[in-house]
């Protein structure tokens, strides 16, 4: 039985980037013996310079249709000054929305050979291995109502930050259930001192460890928790936390690994699985064939691991990237003594790398 794997290559670097992941599924394809049949749909400012919205129907319809989604980045500095309603990060959030992707997997964990290219002392991360779940489909970016309106004379903006029982329970089971895979430790981030929603969302995600009792929860609150992120990364293993919180502690979680070009991610929760890096567009380097395709290409471990049932085929796209970076680099990665290569370089290596294993 095929497959069918939807490509949104999208803005920016996300052409460069999703080309070389393809390249690596097609060969993983082969030697698992599988049929991927793919289809190359727009989306983000490219699908709004084509067709005036950034989740134009014939893409959302594919993606609906499919067996896994593999999405490169959006947005760029020329989609700026469009309305809010039809700039490239909409589509993203239109599409988690219609596939109910809720469960949004980081996993942050640091090769030993890229200890030196993060900007923290190498005894602080070595050995860094977390997973942040990010609510996805919720909180403020989702809440009602949201806008700028005139009030008294001057503009004012506004959003809502919502919760329901449901949404947080939901998102913890996802918490619990890949702690219990991982060393059994999760930590729930909140501001439950300042806001109702969260809360609710302590008072919910302990109610929830009452199904879980082989997993040992703490809480802590948002602003504590990038405090210690930095300060001393290795005591977290699993975090789950708001969609908003999630966006930005993951994104911290990144940088802790060396780059933001290493780190992969999977939107999960509905029938179709979404894959992406979660570097955004560099419109800086767009078109150059400079991207690190390694994020992409780790992304699409995931898609075979989560969407595809293929847990071996993760594990050996991470030991080839691992066992590829001890020679080349990109440049965000770029170390004395490492071989400099660019984007389609680096993904043939790879492939190189996983013939060997």
């Amino acid at each position: 039985m095929s497959k069918n794997i939807v490509i949104t290559p999208g803005d920016g670097i996300g052409k460069e980037v999703t080309a070389q992941a393809r390249k690596v599924m097609e060969y993983m394809a082969k030697r698992f013996k599988l049929v991927l049949e793919f289809t190359e749909v727009p989306i983000g400012g490219t699908a709004y310079d084509l067709t005036g919205t950034p989740l134009p129907d014939e893409t959302l319809q594919a993606c609906k249709a499919a067996d896994a989604i593999l999405l490169g980045a959006v947005g760029g500095p020329q989609w700026e000054t469009l309305d809010y309603s039809v700039r490239p990060e909409r589509a993203l959030l239109g599409l988690r929305g219609e596939l109910q992707l809720y469960a949004n997997l980081r996993p942050a964990q640091i090769y030993g050979e890229l200890v030196g290219a993060s900007t923290l002392k190498p005894e602080v991360v070595d050995g860094a291995d977390i997973m942040v779940i990010r609510e996805l489909t919720g909180g403020i970016y989702f809440g009602q109502p949201k806008g700028v309106e005139i009030r008294n004379g001057e503009r004012v903006g506004f959003n809502t930050l919502v919760y329901s029982e449901s949404e947080i329970r939901r998102i913890a089971k996802v918490g619990f259930e890949t702690a219990q895979k991982r060393s059994g430790r999760l930590t729930s981030v909140d501001k439950a001192n300042v806001l109702e929603a969260t809360e609710l969302w302590r008072n919910v995600v302990q109610d929830v460890h009452n199904d879980y009792p082989d997993v040992e929860l703490n809480h802590m609150y948002v602003d504590n928790a990038a405090m210690q992120l930095i300060r001393a990364p290795k005591q977290f293993d699993t975090i789950v936390t708001t969609n908003m919180f999630g966006d930005i502690l993951s994104d911290a979680a990144a940088m802790i690994t060396g780059s933001i070009g290493m780190l992969p991610s999977a939107s999960l929760g509905g029938k179709v699985g979404l894959y992406e890096p979660v570097h955004g567009s560099a419109p800086d380097i767009a078109g150059q064939n400079l991207a690190n395709p390694l994020a992409t290409i780790l992304s699409v471990g995931m898609l075979f691991r989560y969407s595809l049932d293929l847990r071996e085929a993760d594990e050996l796209i991470q030991k080839a990237v691992e066992n590829t970076i001890k020679i080349y680099r990109t440049a965000d990665i770029m170390a004395e003594g490492k071989t400099s290569v660019d984007c389609q370089w680096m993904g043939e290596e790879v492939i190189k790398s996983l013939e060997q294993i």
